[in-house]
């Protein structure tokens, strides 16, 4: 990973470092935020966004927009492996995010290619509904 010197680069690496944390998952800004002003170093909303699209453009950050509506998420990707391609689960009612690899989408995804030419963007298909743990609540 190509390395910026600058001003804030305590900063950058507490945030590459909560990226890894979480490279199991999704996060978005304001988690993000609140991870750095808890470790002691704040950091402006629009700094964060300027160091995530630097981190999008070098490969080493992928970003995820959905529905326009909610903010974008991010995810790492680590060096040795590629991010599997995936859909998407969003919980309409706690705003949770789910990846969701299934050999049965996956079969339909090339169904969609085969039989109509259209090549799905599984990282970008988002399944709208309700998540197991609101519909127990």
């Amino acid at each position: 990973m190509k390395r910026d010197s600058g001003y804030n680069t305590r900063q950058r690496e507490k945030l590459i470092s909560f990226l890894i944390k979480n490279k199991n998952k999704h996060t978005n800004v304001q988690e993000i935020s609140a991870y750095l002003s808890a470790e002691g170093s704040p950091v402006g909303t629009a700094t964060i966004y300027r160091q995530l699209d630097k981190l999008v453009e070098n490969g080493t950050v992928r970003k995820y927009s959905f529905d326009g509506k909610t903010g974008a998420c991010y995810q790492y990707i680590d060096d040795g492996e590629n991010c599997r391609e995936h859909f998407h689960l969003k919980c309409l009612s706690c705003g949770r995010l789910i990846h969701l690899d299934c050999s049965h989408l996956r079969e339909i995804s090339q169904h969609i290619s085969e039989e109509h030419g259209f090549e799905i963007d599984s990282s970008q298909t988002v399944f709208y509904g309700i998540c197991k743990d609101c519909k127990i609540n």
